[in-house]
């Protein structure tokens, strides 16, 4: 029988003895670690332990797993696992933390922050260094110093004293003395009988110290409850006036554990009401179709250019309380749509010198998608988008107002808090909407030593609120098509529901549906997307051709209307209010809009007459034909300006109306007048006298004004800024740990010494000639050797190589850290020897 492979003494030995899907659980939780890719697993181990990444990995940790931690960076170094599993069970067990411990612990060493057996637990030194208790930085345990860390100053005399009013046999020497201390105060047994002859006030001083902080402040001359404790060592001093429990005696004091209270599963999600999942789909439904006509809207109020851009980037204040009446919505509200389409790349700046925001080319494309297709998109963008909105408003940390569509809202945690929320709400009973007060806490416990963990708690908050008003969930409930979205599995019954547990993950894209043929494979995401889009379609209203006209010159929409009829009753009328059913309002402005826009009173009336239920009114119809009867009857041309009517009288009253001094009118004959001002101002100027004149070319033909729909250049939505490092795929990882395998084994692969050994990890060096040589021999014996090489970067490298050939100053070799045949400049190779035999 072989004899048991000795323990690892250190973490990279530790990380040699894995195979390669523990590293590839390493790697893909911990990403840092390959950006690059380590050189060997010496390297991988040392940035394992970098503070950066520790603290990275800490703060990826949920509630058990950090406790588990903060447990070993107070436990002896190293630790058993029994040591361990009675800091956190304590002296009576808990038979749920003993359930939970092997998984927290699994974590930990899944993640490179805790190494070897469970007979020599290690915590990685930079993570007991942050966690370990000190006077700077005091443990979340509440624990202090042990004995022997407090006693580091103290006289030999004096430790004798304390070890004799202990009742301890004297020693002969300090170290002798602080070990039968410790033994004191870690036997359950003796310390019981110690504290049964305490004072009454001792007690309640190590009651009121027990639990953290541990420290206290004492006079030059203590009372006598504490005095008793300074003589057996029970309180220990750090400094002149401040005294320390030690950390042995808090634990007898905590019966063994670690932490007050000790959270080994998650708080569950709890449900605050419960709907039908018929009425949750249908909430969510018309949210979803009020969330497209709402962008649609903001986009149809920028479509001649929009706000301008500020210097410093964004809209102004006064530009969003604008955008907010007219979309009739909170100013928050408005900027969450503002950033949702620039997120979706349907806004952006068009890049003028005069720059103001504007639609892209792709708004055009995205109303030309169904319905549900395009609430997919906007959906799919929110998901994924680092862009926060719900921080407009706020300060950045220069004191600086944080503008909708500004620099400064990207925050990296966004698209993970709302998957996390998400996937919190698909655990749930389907219909059921949850308690935002559980979601916290859960996200809480799941992270809870994020340093930005108000931020989080904030994000969450969005979340839910921009969900309701995206549609992806209805009366605060998952919707059908928001679990689509999410890629999350059909829902369950109450009776069904998987409880939540440690293991919880981040959700995974993946649908069940089978898709429609695609002529490009479509990523998870985007599978996701499709599916959603597909169970959101039969939810959405039919968009009606058909208005009601009502006499009061009015006319209601019972529900939404094709693309061709809301665009031409939005010139002729204009939207008095929303909700249900949109109404609609003819005014003389509003004809005269459309008369402006190229349409005729003949056309306006077939027009009304084919997609109007009720008939046309009269009173409408006599509007109609009043204004189009005085349209045009003025013509404005470019003399700077002029004016021409067949009615002399008509000129005559505009010369004699105050309002045209302004104008600077003139005539020129019997039916011209000239004016000083530009022809849009002297159209503004009689249109706000009451006149309806018309524009007219140097031909005399009347002039048509149509909107002018102003774009931007193509552009790419924001890219969502990462948090850290991307997870790598399989390829990647892979690759990865191919090369740091290859060159793991070139840095360890016992080689034959031709000359002294070097024991500083330098490069081989090895003459030109000696290099020649024995890359000519290993050619013949086809046995591998070891390098070392230079590259043109002049970055050092040491490789194992299979020489194949050697020519023209170059060796081509296949190169096992590579994995791939390469070619090397023999003057860039700095020595070599042959491997050992074995």
């Amino acid at each position: 029988m072989s004899d048991p492979a000795p323990p690892p003494r250190s973490l990279a030995e530790a990380l040699r003895a894995r195979d390669d899907a523990s590293l590839a659980v390493l790697l893909r939780s911990r990403p840092d670690l390959i950006t690059p890719v380590p050189t060997d697993l010496t390297q991988l181990a040392t940035r394992a332990g970098t503070r950066a990444s520790v603290v990275r990995a800490l703060e990826r940790l949920d509630r058990f797993a950090v406790q588990t931690a903060e447990a070993l960076a107070v436990a002896p170094d190293p630790a058993t696992y029994e040591e361990l599993l009675g800091l956190m069970a304590g002296d009576e067990g808990d038979a749920t933390v003993t359930g939970a411990l092997p998984h927290a612990l699994g974590t930990l060493r899944a993640q490179a922050l805790v190494w070897g057996a469970d007979d020599r637990l290690r915590l990685v030194r930079t993570a007991r260094e942050l966690l370990a208790p000190s006077p700077q930085h005091p443990s979340p345990t509440g624990l202090g110093p042990t004995v022997q860390e407090a006693t580091a100053g103290m006289s030999p005399g004096r430790v004798q004293e304390i070890v004799a009013a202990a009742g301890l046999p004297s020693t002969h020497d300090a170290v002798s003395a602080v070990a039968s201390l410790t033994g004191l105060f870690t036997d359950r047994r003796r310390m019981t009988a110690l504290l049964a002859d305490a004072p009454e006030e001792s007690l309640e001083v190590l009651s009121r110290l027990v639990w953290g902080p541990p420290y206290g402040q004492v006079t030059a001359d203590p009372a006598p409850r504490l005095r008793w404790l300074l003589d057996r060592g029970l309180l220990l001093p750090t400094t002149p006036g401040t005294v320390v429990l030690p950390r042995e005696v808090a634990l007898h004091l905590r019966a063994g554990r670690a932490h007050r209270t000790t959270e080994p599963l998650p708080p569950a999600v709890e449900v605050a009401a419960t709907h039908r999942p018929q009425a949750v789909d249908a909430t969510a439904a018309g949210q979803a179709f009020t969330a497209l006509a709402t962008v649609e809207e903001l986009l149809k109020d920028w479509d001649e250019g929009g706000p301008a851009v500020l210097r410093a980037g964004g809209l102004s204040v006064r530009d969003l309380k604008r955008t907010a009446v007219a979309l009739d919505v909170a100013e928050p509200v408005a900027a969450f749509w503002v950033e949702l389409a620039y997120a979706a790349g349907l806004i952006a700046s068009d890049g003028e010198a005069d720059e103001r925001y504007a639609a892209t080319p792709a708004y055009d494309e995205w109303l030309e998608q169904p319905p549900d297709r395009r609430w997919a998109r906007l959906a799919e963008a929110w998901l994924t988008a680092t862009r926060t909105a719900g921080l407009v408003g706020g300060r950045d940390a220069k004191d600086r107002t944080l503008s909708a569509l500004g620099p400064g809202l990207d925050r990296s945690a966004a698209p993970e808090v709302r998957h996390r929320v998400l996937t919190l709400l698909a655990g749930l009973p389907e219909g059921a909407a949850p308690a935002a007060e559980s979601v916290q806490a859960r996200l809480h416990w799941e992270r809870p030593q994020r340093r930005e963990e108000d931020l989080r708690s904030r994000l969450a908050r969005w979340t839910l609120d921009e969900a309701e008003l995206l549609g992806v969930t209805g009366r605060g409930a998952l919707s059908s098509h928001g679990r689509a979205l999410l890629g999350a599995p059909a829902a369950r019954t109450a009776d069904e529901a998987p409880k939540d547990g440690p293991g919880d993950k981040l959700p995974v894209h993946h649908v069940p549906h089978r898709m429609p043929p695609h002529p490009q494979p479509l990523s998870p995401p985007e599978q996701a997307a499709a599916t959603a889009a597909r169970l959101l379609a039969p939810l959405l209203p039919e968009p009606l051709d058909h208005v009601l006209l009502q006499a009061d010159l009015t006319a209601v929409a019972p529900g939404p209307l094709k693309r061709p009829l809301a665009a031409v009753l939005g010139v002729l009328a204009d939207v008095e209010s929303k909700g249900g059913a949109t109404v609609y309002r003819f005014t003389p402005g509003s004809v005269r809009r459309a008369l402006d826009a190229g349409q005729s009173a003949s056309d306006l009336h077939a027009f009304l007459a084919a997609h109007s239920r009720t008939p046309v009114p009269q009173p409408l119809s006599y509007l109609i034909d009043d204004v189009a009867r005085r349209h045009g009857h003025l013509r404005v041309g470019a003399a700077s300006a002029y004016v021409r009517c067949d009615d002399d009288a008509m000129l005559n009253e505009i010369l004699a109306d105050k309002r045209a001094a302004g104008l600077r009118l003139r005539r020129l004959a019997p039916t011209v007048l000239a004016a000083q001002a530009d022809p849009a101002a002297l159209l503004e100027g009689l249109r706000a006298m009451g006149f309806a004149p018309a524009a007219e070319s140097a031909e005399g033909d009347v002039l048509i004004t149509r909107a002018h729909a102003h774009r931007t250049p193509p552009r790419t939505p924001p890219e969502p800024v990462p948090d850290g490092p991307p997870v790598p795929d399989a390829t990647l990882l892979t690759a990865a740990i191919r090369a740091i395998r290859a060159g793991d084994a070139a840095s360890t692969t016992p080689r034959k010494e031709t000359a002294p050994a070097r024991t500083d990890g330098a490069l081989p060096r090895t003459s030109p000639a000696e290099t020649l040589a024995t890359m000519q021999a290993a050619v013949l014996t086809g046995e591998p050797v070891w390098i070392g090489y230079v590259n043109a970067e002049g970055a050092a490298s040491q490789r194992v190589i299979a020489p194949v050939r050697v020519e023209g100053g170059f060796v081509t070799a296949y190169d096992h850290t590579a994995d791939e045949v390469r070619t090397y400049p023999l003057h860039r190779i700095t020595g070599v020897a042959e491997l050992a035999d074995d």
